[in-house]
């Protein structure tokens, strides 16, 4: 059973502290533990409780009229709330909301509604990153734990799987072929699953190997099929190898096919200076990269002497 700081409240549940004490006085919404010191803490129960009331009052609900709702009738106007279209702020709420609680209903409701409003693209880019943004911190910051954020990643990943599945199978054959990968020690899986979605949405040949993948293994995948671009993220906790040693061994056994490297430590190092060797630096620069393909000529030779 997690244990919850009031600091650990005020950044799940956006109450700030004194405005907490107060409710908490006044309205007697949620009666704090004491530890033996005296310092006061939430369980799970009581952290579910409080970001119930914080969504609804950030939806114009008024303190009082919370307070005098039992806890099934604040349930209920959550779900009524949630199903709505709120803005993003609200969104991450209720999704933090649905984590801490591991409801798998309440989380795929959220999301679902948004792929049918806005397409699977534009809920990943402006409601599921946001989201692990803000789990990433509060899991940096040991708020929710590796339990919740394992729940949180499974259920995205689902999600991303089933939209690429809904994918038509057959390439543009005209279009470069991709090989997505990660090394060793390397374990942004999410991104590169999306990265494959979004190569697969426009045409693109999409070779998804997945995670632990070393130059030996990239070289057998070149021999068998042609590859003009290996594909990979290096974050911010990838420590496996230097990254210069990690990218030459890679051309050495792939002779002919680009690296495109996404990714914080790719973009740390100058990697200028060898050869088919490319950088973008976040997403947004790898859409564009995508669209300048898309608008060259179909020629494949061209795209592998680039």
């Amino acid at each position: 059973m997690a244990v919850y700081s009031i600091k650990d409240v005020e950044k799940l549940t956006g109450i700030r502290a004194h405005t907490l004490r107060a409710w908490e006085q006044r309205y007697d919404l949620v009666t704090p533990r004491r530890s033996s010191t005296n310092v006061r803490y939430y369980l799970d129960e009581d952290l579910q409780e409080l970001t119930t009331v914080a969504v609804l009052n950030k939806h114009g609900y008024k303190i009082s009229k919370i307070a005098a709702m039992s806890c099934a009738e604040r349930a209920g106007h959550l779900a009524r709330v949630s199903s709505l279209n709120v803005g993003p702020e609200m969104q991450l709420d209720a999704l933090t909301l649905s984590i801490v609680e591991m409801d798998e209903e309440k989380f795929s409701l959220i999301i679902d509604n948004n792929i049918e409003q806005q397409g699977f693209e534009r809920t990943m880019m402006e409601v599921v990153y946001p989201f692990l943004d803000k789990l990433g911190v509060l899991y940096f910051t040991r708020s929710v734990s590796p339990a919740q954020e394992a729940f949180a990643s499974h259920l995205i990943r689902q999600k991303v799987v089933a939209a690429t599945n809904q994918l038509p199978v057959a390439p543009d054959a005209e279009l470069p072929v991709f090989a997505l990968f990660l090394p060793q020690g390397e374990r942004q899986e999410l991104s590169l699953l999306f990265m494959q979605f979004l190569l697969r949405q426009r045409g693109f040949t999409a070779l998804y190997l997945g995670a632990h993948i070393g130059p030996e293994d990239l070289a057998d995948v070149c021999r068998v099929r042609e590859v003009d671009y290996l594909f990979t993220i290096l974050s911010t906790g990838y420590v496996e190898r230097p990254v210069e040693q990690l990218v030459e061994d890679i051309l050495a056994h792939c002779t002919d096919a680009r690296l495109l490297l996404a990714g914080y430590q790719a973009n740390l190092h100058d990697l200028s200076g060898l050869p088919r060797t490319e950088t973008v630096a976040g997403l947004q620069e790898f859409l564009a990269y995508l669209d300048r393909l898309l608008n060259m000529p179909a020629d494949r030779s061209t795209v592998a002497a680039r």
